[in-house]
């Protein structure tokens, strides 16, 4: 199924991207510890997460169908939402990002991203193994 297919589809990217980066540790090493351009950085990809659908404040299940394909996404996008937060919360959301990557439940953040990150990618019919696209591509991607 395309991206396109849902009403908040520019929602959904944006939340995708933000999975996406938060599930690749290649990338985290390469983009937020060695500084890529581009980007941007962890807490940019937390904002996205939960910044147009308010996914820290109630489930995803409320988008299932606008942003979400079905139930087993919104579980899916929860449970690493929630992992995500729970680092964030422990190690303050103005900490550089190796505290992050340190923390001891970051793995376990990062598995959960991966699993919501591959079963939105492989539902919209895209490679989940594709490296994360910049902010600048994310852009052109949601631009009417």
């Amino acid at each position: 199924m395309p991206l396109t297919d849902l009403p908040w589809w520019r929602w959904r990217a944006r939340l995708r991207s933000a999975l996406h980066m938060l599930s690749d540790p290649a990338f985290q090493q390469e983009a937020w510890l060695h500084g890529r351009d581009g980007y941007g950085d962890l807490t940019d990809a937390v904002y996205r997460l939960v910044e147009d659908t308010w996914l820290d404040r109630w489930s995803a299940e409320k988008y299932v169908g606008s942003v979400l394909r079905d139930s087993a996404e919104a579980v899916a996008v929860d449970a690493a939402v929630l992992r995500v937060l729970r680092v964030l919360h422990q190690v303050g959301a103005e900490a550089p990002a190796a505290a992050y990557l340190a923390h001891q439940d970051w793995p376990e953040a990062v598995q959960a991203a991966r699993e919501a990150h591959y079963r939105l990618a492989v539902n919209d019919g895209e490679d989940p193994d594709a490296p994360p696209v910049s902010l600048d591509v994310l852009r052109q991607l949601t631009q009417v």
